[in-house]
C-alpha cells in the first residue's frame, strides 16, 4: 500500500492537464475581450507600419 502512495510517476501528467485545462477555461471565457484586444493591437501594428513605410 506505501508502494502505491508514494507512485508519482502520473502527477506530472496531470499537473499539466490540470493547467491546459484552466488555460481553455480562460480563453473561452474572456474570448470576447482578448479578440477586441488582439484586433486593435494588429490595428495600432497595420498603422505604424504604414507610417514607417510611407
Amino acid at each position: 500500500m506505501k508502494d502505491i502512495l508514494r507512485n508519482n510517476k502520473g502527477v506530472g501528467v496531470v499537473e499539466v492537464i490540470l493547467i491546459l485545462v484552466v488555460l481553455i477555461a480562460l480563453v473561452l471565457i474572456f474570448k470576447e475581450q482578448l479578440g477586441s484586444m488582439v484586433a486593435k493591437a494588429m490595428e495600432a501594428l497595420e498603422k505604424s507600419m504604414n507610417e514607417v513605410l510611407s
